[in-house]
Parts: structure tokens; C-alpha cells; sequence
């Protein structure tokens, strides 16, 4: 039976998505729940196989129709999305969220102008002429910072450099003013001037239509800009969540100490080299028994054997600060304190 609906513009409970493969099941989302409410910012980071894309994909309901297997609730503005059919669903896609894909080169077809892609998702969910799209396809083309818009509305996605691509996937993306909007790696493969250019843009046109903002990235570079609230994945799992301010200077998960210190960093001139996460991110069919991250812990020996024999719960620490780990709060601080942020001032 169905719960009531939350408060929050967009909330996660304990969302599973797992596919039936012929070597196993693939947990890659395995029990995920957060909030965003409008005008806000979630910032979700992880290595590549942490499960941030499908949780993405889950959300937007492109799963509805293929193998996964597909369990827990996501409220959108007081509708549930997992039950909800795939039609219902596909009328929400544009107009109430809608995605910037990682490589917009692959996401947009290239046999269609750039602006006729625009102009058919904006008469999807508007009953306008295509001579009225085609202007609001020019328009958003030129508030996203594309040159002689009028022109470049009929040019094929490859006549776009990696960076005008990305703008031209934010104004399809943002042609219906979607409420809420999910960018996944948004500055990937694009040099650091486009990058800040982009992620400028982004921040403009959230304030200006109060859109709820998620940004997927392994660059916590990214998330330390725009993010109201970081949300660290590893394993399927949510492995530490807080504030920006939390996550960078009070970190409690040896995960977020390893992204941390993993980090170039601009302040300062480096004296060594840069501190990698030992080991490899693991098997979503054979996840570690106990703690997932265990096996590239160094404080694994800590945890009197719980970190290989049971799953730690996601606890509150205070102000809405949650951590999975199975050391005692008063422990992981005083690593953090005496251990890892030394390390990382010295670095």
C-alpha cells in the first residue's frame, strides 16, 4: 500500500534497482532515500559503478519497460513514480523533470537539426505552431549562450563544438521550464573555461526558474560550487550525506576522506603527489559482505570484524549529517582531526 506523499518536492525512499543478469543480480541502487525540495541543489558523487546515473535514469522512469527490477517510492510534487504507469510517466518527462545527459553528442539524434529536436520537445507539451517553437527553440538556444542563434537553430548536432553541444542539451532540456532538472557529468570532456562557463549557466537559469537541481559527477570540484547538499555514493548505497560545509571540512566516512584526498587542489602549491583510494570499486553481483567499502578500508581493523560481517546503518550524527560506518562517531572524528586532515593540509 502506498504512503502518504512527503513534504518535499522530490523525495527517495528506499529505492532499489537491481537487473537480472546471467551471471547474477546487479544491485545497483540498493537502498537509497534523500529530499530535495525546489530551488535547491544536491550534489551526488561516487566513482563510476556507485549506482548515480541509474538512480537518475530510475527517476525520469526510463527503467519502466526493460528487465530491472524496480522496488521502493520516488514522490515527485505529490505523485509516486514508481508505481505510476510508463505512460503517465513519459508525459511528466520535459515538462515537470527532464535530464542533461552525460555525452550530448550520443543523447541528440544526428539526422535532425538541433532546433528540431528543441521544437519537438517543446510541442510535446505545448500546443503551439512550429513557426512559435522554432522562436522559443531560438531563444533558448540564445539565452544559453550560443551565438547567432537564428542561424545555428539548423545545424546538425556535430556542426556543434563539446561545449555548445552541452548548451544546446541544457536549452532542450530547460524548453518546457522543467521543476526539476538532473544533470549527469555535465561538464565531462570539456575544457575547464567551458566547464565554468556551463556550470555558471546552470546556477543562472535555477535561480531564475527555481528549479530543483541534481548534479551527478565524480568532480567534487563541481559539487563544492553548486551544491547545497552532497549526497556520497558507493556500492548502490548512500555512504555519507550533509551539507556542502559538512562534507568537506567535517567528513566522517573513509570514503569521503579517500575522494578528499584524491582532489588536486588549487590553493595551494602541491608538495606530493595526490593520495589515491586504494583498490577497485567492487562487483555490484558480489558486493563485499559487511561494509562494502571494507576491502580498501584502512580502518577496517577497527570495527571489532563488523566491517566484513555486518551492514552498517546510514545514522544521524547531528543537523542532518547521516554516515554509514561502523566506528563509533567520537573515533571517526578524532581520525579526521588528528589523521586525515593534516594529511590533507600538507598535501
Amino acid at each position: 500500500m502506498t504512503t502518504q506523499p512527503p513534504e518535499s518536492f522530490l523525495e527517495l525512499r528506499d529505492l532499489r534497482i537491481h537487473f537480472p543478469t546471467e551471471d547474477g543480480l546487479v544491485k545497483s541502487v540498493d537502498g537509497l532515500s534523500y529530499k530535495l525540495e525546489r530551488g535547491k541543489t544536491l550534489g551526488i558523487v561516487g566513482e563510476s559503478g556507485s549506482g548515480k546515473s541509474v538512480t537518475s535514469l530510475g527517476i525520469l522512469g526510463l527503467h519502466k519497460g526493460g528487465n530491472a527490477k524496480i522496488s521502493g517510492e520516488i514522490w515527485l510534487d505529490g505523485e509516486e513514480l514508481v508505481s505510476a504507469s510508463a505512460d503517465h510517466v513519459r508525459t511528466l518527462r520535459g515538462k515537470k523533470m527532464a535530464m542533461i545527459f552525460q555525452d550530448p553528442l550520443s543523447s541528440m539524434h544526428p539526422f535532425y537539426s538541433v532546433g528540431a529536436q528543441i521544437v519537438e520537445a517543446y510541442r510535446i507539451h505545448n500546443r503551439v505552431s512550429k513557426a512559435v517553437a522554432r522562436k522559443h527553440a531560438i531563444d533558448m538556444l540564445g539565452r544559453v549562450g550560443i551565438p547567432q542563434p537564428d542561424r545555428r537553430v539548423d545545424d546538425y548536432p556535430h556542426q556543434f563544438s563539446g561545449g555548445m553541444r552541452q548548451r544546446a542539451m541544457i536549452a532542450m532540456a530547460l524548453s518546457c521550464d522543467p521543476e526539476l532538472l538532473i544533470a549527469d557529468e555535465p561538464t565531462t570532456a570539456l575544457d575547464v573555461t567551458v566547464q565554468a562557463q556551463i556550470l555558471d549557466l546552470m546556477t543562472d537559469l535555477q535561480r531564475e526558474f527555481n528549479s530543483a537541481l541534481i548534479i551527478i559527477t565524480h568532480d567534487l570540484g563541481v559539487v563544492a560550487e553548486l551544491s547545497d547538499d552532497i549526497l556520497v555514493m558507493y556500492g548502490g548505497k548512500c555512504v555519507e550525506y550533509g551539507t556542502a560545509e559538512d562534507i568537506f571540512y567535517r567528513p566522517e566516512h573513509p570514503y569521503t576522506w579517500g575522494l578528499l584526498g584524491s582532489m588536486p587542489r588549487l590553493d595551494r602549491e602541491p608538495t606530493e603527489r595526490l593520495l589515491p583510494i586504494k583498490g577497485t570499486p567492487p562487483s555490484l553481483i558480489n558486493v563485499p559482505s559487511g561494509c562494502a567499502f571494507n576491502p580498501r578500508c584502512a580502518f577496517a581493523g577497527r570495527t571489532d570484524g563488523k566491517a566484513t560481517s555486518q551492514v552498517p546503518d546510514l545514522l544521524e550524527t547531528e543537523g542532518g549529517h547521516l554516515v554509514r560506518c561502523h566506528m563509533p562517531r567520537a573515533e571517526r572524528r578524532s581520525i579526521w582531526d588528528n589523521e586525515i586532515k593534516p594529511m590533507l593540509e600538507s598535501t
